[in-house]
């Protein structure tokens, strides 16, 4: 069970569902990171007494620290706090919670140092999968997911001795908020039509990746990283009560699913406190209150982002890079209106296609078919 505990991410949806957790339990919180929410951060001191805090940039550090009195924590910013943050000897545990690359660097700090990742931050294993699972094993390290269907996958897999008794994961989704609709219904659709998920409160740009079906590409590539499968051995099913998180295929034909409230605060406190269970301050589930539970096949017509993540993950390389960083910056100008709905899986496709392509890539030619399929995006107009 976690003793030290830093998080990555603090002011986020799954930073703040972590604290609640942490309320519950008896871990001292080592380390809290964020962007630019300086009140929430000054908050969070408050309560948590951190012997470390970093954020986004040194004016935004300075800001904070002009809102502390008393015994306060070194204050960092920037890429240099979150490395300090993710390997600070008082934490054995690292949560990262940043969203999109800015995890990537820090949570490989963490496996080199032999710490447990509880990982949120999909993005890390979608542009460099093989290459934190390979840091993981040098470092002696152990990844516990914190994505409800990747955590819901571990669990099933609990009491599996031999992966190759796995036929398949088959990951849920909800469909977003715009299941059952057509492409034509789908054109004029704003932001704020995105943002209204009908099963989770999240962070913006998850939110928007789940309208798309992007998250389920993503979380897709993240599966068979994890879990060392090749991509015909993970697929998607619509499952729009977000009761069962994901399942597991045997080869003897039998199916493990894990059920659950759709409540984040589950599979966080399972990366904390595994190999133990304890109670939780999240609801438990009713079954004789449940609706029917239905599966359904994903649209990729009307849904193109999924069927471009599958696409990505047959190709592998830097393909996933590529992918992830021009959705990013798609997104982004979606939530500004810049763009449409469906501009989103045009950029990221001409992004793809401009960015070149690297087989068995370093993690140096990741990071710079991130930045080129990025600066594509940037400088498209549509």
């Amino acid at each position: 069970m976690t003793k030290g505990l830093s998080v990555l991410g603090s002011t986020g949806s799954i930073g703040r569902q972590t604290l609640d957790v942490v309320r519950h339990l008896p871990i001292r919180v080592a380390a809290l990171t964020a962007g630019t929410n300086v009140s929430l951060m000054a908050e969070q001191i408050a309560e948590f007494h951190p012997l470390l805090v970093s954020m986004a940039t040194e004016q935004v550090a300075a800001e904070l620290k002009a809102r502390l009195t008393g015994e306060t924590p070194l204050v960092l910013w920037g890429e240099d706090g979150l490395l300090a943050a993710a390997t600070l000897p008082e934490a054995d545990t690292v949560i990262t919670a940043v969203v999109g690359m800015l995890g990537l660097k820090p949570t490989l700090a963490a496996l080199d140092t032999g710490k447990r990742v509880g990982l949120a931050n999909k993005e890390t294993m979608v542009c460099a999968g093989e290459l934190v699972m390979q840091r993981a094993r040098a470092g002696g390290a152990e990844i516990i997911p914190v994505d409800s269907e990747h955590s819901a996958i571990f669990q099933c897999l609990m009491g599996c001795r031999d992966r190759s008794e796995v036929r398949r994961l088959i990951l849920t989704c909800s469909g977003g908020p715009f299941f059952g609709k057509t492409r034509q219904e789908l054109e004029p659709v704003t932001r704020d039509d995105a943002l209204r998920h009908p099963n989770w409160k999240m962070g913006e740009k998850i939110t928007v990746d789940c309208a798309t079906l992007m998250n389920k590409g993503l979380e897709v590539i993240e599966a068979m990283r994890l879990y060392e499968l090749p991509p015909e051995q993970v697929s998607v099913v619509i499952h729009r009560q977000s009761i069962v998180h994901s399942l597991v295929e045997y080869c003897d034909g039998a199916i493990l699913a894990q059920l659950g409230v759709p409540d984040m605060r589950i599979p966080i406190q399972l990366a904390l406190t595994y190999p133990n269970r304890v109670p939780s301050p999240a609801s438990a589930l009713n079954l004789l209150d449940c609706p029917p539970l239905t599966f359904q096949k994903p649209d990729l017509e009307t849904f193109p982002c999924l069927q471009i993540a599958l696409d990505a993950a047959r190709r592998g390389g830097t393909a996933c890079a590529a992918m992830n960083g021009a959705n990013e910056v798609a997104v982004g100008k979606f939530l500004c209106r810049e763009i449409g709905f469906y501009d989103i899986p045009r950029l990221v496709t001409r992004a793809m296609g401009a960015t070149p392509f690297v087989p068995d890539p370093t993690l140096e030619e990741i990071l710079e078919a991130d930045r080129c399929a990025r600066q594509v995006c940037e400088a498209d107009q549509l």
